[in-house]
């Protein structure tokens, strides 16, 4: 429905075809590795996971989308904001995928770390899970800042990755970590949310 809007609509956020389509790929992969058949062969779990770790930072990295709102030019000559149909609709579309895709990969992320506990540990303890989730999280922060600040694509890695070496030794920059932790806490101030409304399911 989304990539169809975009189509459809002549709005300025064209970019959410690719974007939302490299967003869905760890999202279908995700639902892959927790499918009961593969996630216990290990044989079958940890290749597909590790494709799904390449990929998954595109997941969040849709999140930075949103500040393609700019472009939208929302404000009237009064400073008021504007009451245009394109416009919101544009808005619908941006939100819808950034926070849904958001929200279903960071899903997958916390049902896969799940695993990896189990299998590292019988009855893992929730601390273990937790550690799972921010190294992951983690990890998937320097993958948006790659594809942000560096645009390196995930599958600009399969196709040529000898380009991109002496970039992605170059760019630990204090900023670049900065901008790393701070992505980091937004994805666990997700899952922390997530954690809540689950929470709350289940006691009701």
């Amino acid at each position: 429905m989304i990539l169809i809007g975009v189509f459809e609509v002549n709005t300025p956020v064209h970019f959410l075809v690719l974007n939302t389509f490299l967003a869905y790929i760890p999202i279908e992969l995700s639902f892959l590795l927790i499918n009961p058949n593969v996630k216990k062969h290990n044989l079958l779990f940890w290749p597909i996971w590790v494709i799904w770790l390449l990929f998954y930072p595109n997941t969040p990295y849709i999140l930075t989308d949103l500040f393609h709102l700019a472009q939208l030019q929302p404000y009237n000559a009064e400073g008021l904001i504007k009451l245009s149909t394109p416009m919101w609709i544009s808005y619908t579309f941006l939100f819808v995928s950034a926070v849904g895709f958001a929200l279903i990969g960071f899903d997958g992320l916390i049902k896969i770390s799940r695993i990896i506990a189990n299998k590292i540990k019988t009855n893992p303890s929730l601390g273990l899970t937790i550690s799972i989730i921010t190294i992951l999280t983690f990890l998937s922060s320097v993958g948006v800042f790659i594809g942000r600040f560096l645009r390196i694509h995930t599958i600009y890695l399969f196709i040529s990755p000898r380009l991109f070496i002496t970039p992605l030794i170059k760019m630990w920059q204090p900023r670049m970590m900065a901008f790393v932790l701070l992505f980091t806490f937004i994805q666990l101030f997700i899952y922390w949310i997530i954690s809540l409304i689950v929470s709350d399911y289940h006691k009701n």
